[in-house]
């Protein structure tokens, strides 16, 4: 039994669409086979309470017969108008009057009652340009309760141009009629389909919402054992679609016409040139414009109309009825196609072309030589699946070097090293005219790899010859030199931003600058968004955190107006974004960013940009009191640090968040021989200097936490930025403050709010664990109310969702001697001043304070706080003697 057909689903605001048109004198709805025109036609006047009376006539196919239409449509209007007073039709005479007919079609219609609103349907088979006329004289001289509809596969000529004026025509088109996705999803519902969302949209956009289209795969669909498949493999050539469109668009076709949509079937777009060149005859863009304007799926691109494409089931048709019919044609047209698109670009189209001519070696070439430009251009998706297209185990040298250049775009280093080392020789071996435009795709791999691989000297070394201007004897020496220049700015400029707060760091803004500034000239956007992504990074170094956020949101709007937004390129925008929020106390905020960094990395795997990915969202966690899982993210950091050369500067401060989560774990013994491990230039650096200083207070020795950051606060000590010596500040005061020195502590957290002002900095605050410090700041002395307020606020509400979690008890029970300090550690007593109140040494209290911080897993006294509160341990300390 045959599929029953899917029943009409309600289009209300289509339906309402029509009601608005209806109150003009004249609507036209024009759209191809199989749009929904009659069904719109019958659900509109099958409504109940519908008043109006409806003349309906269905034109016969072909008609050429002005006096059997004008006495067909006087018949319709008698029929809807009611009892004709006996009168007869009149007869068919040869001497036709198709003036005095109109004239009584319009008396028929002035005499009916009521509204009457007059269907033509099918108008397009009205061939007779004198019924034409007629009909449109008719129709602009309609009795004021009349209303027409006239549906047509495509425009016919109608001289109402006048009634346009008026505002009395009202248009229905082809993209009103189509069917939305919820509508399309409606269909299937009620066909009794059960499809899953992804399938229902993927069947939509195959269908392009065609209504035809819709309802023909619904009736294939119906008891389908693999309905997702079916959809997955949905096309033109589905045999139901095909004879309709066979039968419906292209068996109406003249031959030339036919001819024209075969051949041009293999472009994606095509324009009346490369339609001639296809077709071998002139006249083509008068074809392709006639097909536009007869709604025959063929659909303009552009508003000058010059270049067309075919909707997606109808080219999938023809290009079925062409390998059907002109099999031995079929790689000749890739071929012209291929060489067309050579010389006019774009060249992508070009070596698909090529490829499906089956011409390998001249694809390779093709793709060779074009993939530095492709490259620059952000089309590193496009290269690799054109990669992808050529036979598994080709043996076409001269693709290592698009293969070194799509590891390279997915961090794929070895890899693209070895290839790049194939493509070397290779090059040496290329004809001359050729040469140079593979030794500055090589040079430019070159140089992106060394300084991916973190070989941040060699890169700047190279990179500054590179950079210089290049002339040459030709436009395209010229062009190439241009590039490579961009290029080598590019990673000039980021290798010097990379290596944090040295004397390179003013060149990396410059260098990225110019870069930016010569892509944007030459016309390389990806290029130029590059620059910019790299030139947020190098800001943080120079420039306060609002010009740092400022700079990478411009970066990541021009990558958002190119289509970039969630690639690579912008990934280093996108990660210093995050970092600011994290650093001003905007956690969720940054949080948020980083995850679109997440994603603009899925591709891409180098170790590079991931290794700030894991450092930010390492200092997240921290901030968030989270330190399990901020030791992963610094120990993933780590891990990718080791990989990259020259990144003592990145690798240094991976090593003092660390070292101080590790302190604050109680892992003090793991954080002191890492310590060890390290060497004297790195363990001298202001930031190790206070990582050790968090490992002294957790051991209970805040003493040798002062001296340890000593050489920090007086400038002895090399630092990467003014934040480490903000930090050396704060762990001083909770030194002083652990030694009974609040007035110290006070002074050493007031310096640390100085330095915070201007960039509003909130997480040093946060990871050293100073609210306690702060809370005991004396509002009314400090000059950073404001901020000390904010800071607060901060942190009173990063920790919530720590709480939210079940608390795991201790590893190990506190003692009845640990119960009775952690007593006084709520308040503001000096270790000297409890030990007093419990009659024992000051050492004896240091000792249990180390014992509790290393048994409740934090490192300094607020958090030794914070956390027994949670473990519900204080009631237990007030009730031990």
């Amino acid at each position: 039994m045959a599929p029953a057909a899917p029943r009409l689903i309600d289009r209300g605001d289509l339906v309402a669409a029509l009601d608005r048109a209806a109150t003009r004198t004249v609507t036209i709805i024009s759209a191809p086979a199989g749009s929904g025109k009659t069904s719109l036609l019958r659900t509109w006047a099958g409504r109940p309470g519908q008043p109006r009376q409806l003349a309906v006539l269905q034109v016969q196919r072909d008609q050429q017969d002005p006096q059997q239409f004008w006495l067909a449509l006087l018949d319709a209007v008698r029929h809807a108008t009611g009892p004709d007073k006996g009168a007869e039709l009149p007869a068919a005479t040869p001497d036709f009057n198709a003036p005095a007919m109109v004239d009584r079609v319009l008396s028929e219609l002035a005499d009916a009652r009521g509204g009457l609103t007059l269907v033509i349907d099918d108008l397009h088979e009205l061939t007779s340009p004198e019924a034409l006329a007629q009909l449109t004289r008719l129709l602009t001289n309609l009795p004021a309760q009349v209303h027409a509809i006239l549906t047509t596969r495509h425009d016919v000529r109608l001289g109402l141009h006048q009634l346009r004026l008026t505002g009395e025509l009202a248009d229905i088109r082809a993209a009103d009629l189509r069917f939305s996705e919820h509508e399309a999803s409606e269909l299937l519902d009620a066909s009794g389909i059960a499809l899953s969302a992804a399938g229902a949209a993927l069947l939509h956009q195959r269908t392009e919402g065609w209504a035809a289209g819709l309802r023909l795969a619904a009736i294939s669909l119906a008891g389908h054992p693999d309905p997702e498949r079916f959809v997955a493999e949905f096309s033109g050539s589905d045999r139901t679609v095909a004879e309709y469109l066979l039968a419906e668009m292209l068996d109406r076709q003249p031959p030339d016409v036919q001819d024209l949509l075969l051949r041009t079937s293999l472009l994606d777009r095509v324009n009346g040139e490369l339609a001639d060149l296809l077709t071998g005859r002139p006249g083509s863009e008068r074809i392709l414009l006639d097909l536009e304007d007869a709604n025959a799926f063929v659909e303009s691109l552009d508003p000058e109309r010059a270049w067309f494409r075919y909707h997606h089931l109808f080219a999938d048709l023809l290009r079925l009825e062409l390998r059907r019919t002109l099999p031995a044609d079929v790689p000749a047209l890739h071929r012209r196609a291929a060489g067309w698109f050579t010389q006019h670009g774009p060249v992508v189209e070009a070596i698909r072309h090529t490829q499906a001519a089956g011409d390998w070696p001249e694809a390779a070439r093709l793709l060779t030589d074009h993939s530095f430009s492709m490259t620059l251009d952000g089309q590193a998706q496009t290269m690799q699946a054109l990669l992808r297209a050529f036979p598994p185990g080709a043996d076409h040298p001269e693709l290592a070097l698009v293969r070194a250049m799509s590891d390279l775009a997915q961090g794929r280093l070895n890899e693209a090293a070895a290839h790049l080392a194939v493509a070397e020789t290779h090059a040496e071996t290329a004809p001359p005219e050729r040469q140079r435009r593979l030794q500055v795709a090589i040079a430019s791999l070159q140089l992106a790899l060394a300084r991916r691989r973190g070989h941040l000297a060699r890169v700047i070394e190279q990179a500054r010859f590179l950079a210089s201007p290049v002339t040459g004897p030709s436009d395209e020496d010229i062009a190439l030199g241009s590039d490579l220049r961009a290029v080598a700015l590019m990673n000039l400029g980021t290798a010097e931003a990379w290596t944090l707060g040295t004397p390179d760091a003013p060149d990396a803004e410059r260098h990225l600058q110019e870069g930016a500034d010569l892509a944007r000239q030459i016309g390389r956007p990806y290029l130029e968004v590059g620059c910019r992504a790299q030139l947020g990074f190098a800001s943080l170094v120079l420039h306060s955190f609002a010009t740092t956020q400022r700079r990478c949101r411009e970066a990541i709007a021009l990558a958002e107006r190119h289509g970039w937004g969630a690639e690579p390129v912008i990934a280093p925008a996108l990660i210093m974004l995050a970092g600011t929020m994290v650093w001003t106390g905007e956690f969720d905020e940054g949080e948020r960013w980083l995850r679109r960094t997440e994603r603009a990395l899925q591709t891409d795997t180098g170790p590079d940009i991931r290794l700030l990915l894991h450092q930010t969202a390492g200092i997240l966690h921290v901030g968030r009191g989270r330190h399990h899982e901020a030791l992963e993210e610094f120990g993933a950091a780590e891990d990718l640090g080791s990989q990259l050369a020259d990144s003592q500067a990145l690798a240094t401060r991976t090593t003092r968040w660390l070292l101080a989560t590790q302190a604050r774990l109680g892992r003090t013994g793991e954080a002191r021989a890492l310590l060890a491990a390290l060497d004297d230039e790195r363990a001298s650096s202001g930031e190790i200097r206070n990582a050790r200083a968090v490992i002294c207070l957790v051991e209970g020795d805040p003493a040798a936490a002062l001296a340890t950051v000593a050489d920090v606060l007086d400038g002895t000590a090399p630092v990467q930025g003014y934040v480490t010596v903000m930090e050396a500040h704060l762990l001083a005061g909770l030194a002083h403050r652990e030694l009974g020195d609040q007035r110290a502590a006070s002074q050493a957290a007031e310096r640390a709010l100085a330095l915070a002002e201007s960039d509003r900095l909130v997480l040093p605050f946060a990871m050293t664990g100073s609210a306690g410090l702060l809370e005991a700041l004396p509002r009314h002395e400090t000059a950073h109310a404001a901020l000390l307020a904010d800071i607060l606020d901060v942190l009173h509400g990063a920790f919530p969702a720590a709480k939210e979690q079940p608390s795991s008890p201790p590893a190990e029970e506190l003692s009845p001697s640990e119960l009775r300090v952690l007593r006084y550690l709520p308040t503001n007593l000096s270790r000297p001043e409890i030990a007093g109140e419990l009659s024992v040494s000051p050492n004896t209290v240091s000792a249990h304070i180390r014992s509790i911080y290393a048994k409740l897993h934090v490192g300094d006294r607020s958090s030794a706080v914070r956390r027994a509160r949670e473990l519900r341990l204080m009631a237990t300390a007030r009730r031990t003697r």
